[in-house]
């Protein structure tokens, strides 16, 4: 029996939330239905201009589309939501494990399967994947990341290696716990300060996922100026309680 013969149970749903993804948005979804007990596979359309939505039906996923940008927070809330329908309507008992991965990661999301087993065996109530080190390299994150950290560990004494990675496995009950979710990009530290300050267990895992990497001219400078912003008003609204 192989290591992932045990897990008959059709337990997690894949949430992806999608803004002009086209060109890898198939090679994600394909991977990520290779993972063992993965039965439902949710891409959230946030608003794109391209073929992503078409794209990812074409592969085989369930697509909810935005019609307009809402932020990745948003795009979480209405995939976790679908998937809560979904269990109502199959009248399951225990919820589907969450399993957020990002549009981008083509075919090493298979490999999200590590991020799962954690929740399965209840040592852990949310996942949190780290890359390899030499996939990080260069991005130019720097700035965000230091701040997301700094802010975890003053709040929670927790100092996540990866505060921004946004694949992570979360039972519902840990998902519901989280809610309201930080908007934007500042959902994966505000997910990370909720959780552990109301007692559930957050832990890293190493994975090898690969994802594109931000580069550097005026457009991906725009984007970490939103991710700072964003992630400072996640922490900002987490600091109140203390005053």
């Amino acid at each position: 029996m192989t290591k992932h013969a045990r897990h008959s149970d059709d337990d997690v749903a894949v949430v992806i939330p999608a803004k002009d993804e086209q060109q890898r948005i198939a090679a994600t979804v394909a991977a990520a239905r290779t993972i063992p007990g993965v039965d439902v596979i949710i891409v959230v359309d946030d608003g794109s201009h391209d073929d992503t939505a078409r794209v990812a039906r074409s592969a085989g996923a369930t697509v909810v589309r935005h019609a307009q940008n809402r932020g990745k927070g948003a795009a979480m809330r209405t995939g976790a939501a679908v998937v809560s329908g979904l269990d109502t309507r199959d009248g399951r008992k225990k919820p589907r494990h969450l399993l957020f991965l990002d549009a981008d990661l083509e075919e090493t999301a298979k490999a999200g399967d590590a991020l799962v087993a954690p929740i399965r065996d209840r040592s852990a109530d949310m996942t949190i994947a780290v890359l390899p080190q030499q996939l990080r390299a260069g991005g130019g994150f720097g700035f965000v990341v230091r701040a997301s950290r700094d802010g975890i560990r003053k709040l929670t004494e927790f100092e996540p290696t990866q505060p921004l990675s946004g694949q992570r496995c979360l039972t519902r009950a840990a998902f519901d716990a989280a809610r309201p979710l930080a908007p934007g990009f500042g959902v994966e530290t505000g997910l990370t300060i909720d959780l552990i300050r109301k007692g559930l267990r957050v832990v890293e895992v190493p994975v090898p996922l690969r994802h594109r990497v931000t580069g550097r001219d005026v457009r991906a400078q725009w984007h970490r100026a939103v991710q700072y912003v964003h992630v400072a008003r996640a922490l900002a609204v987490r600091y109140l309680p203390l005053t």
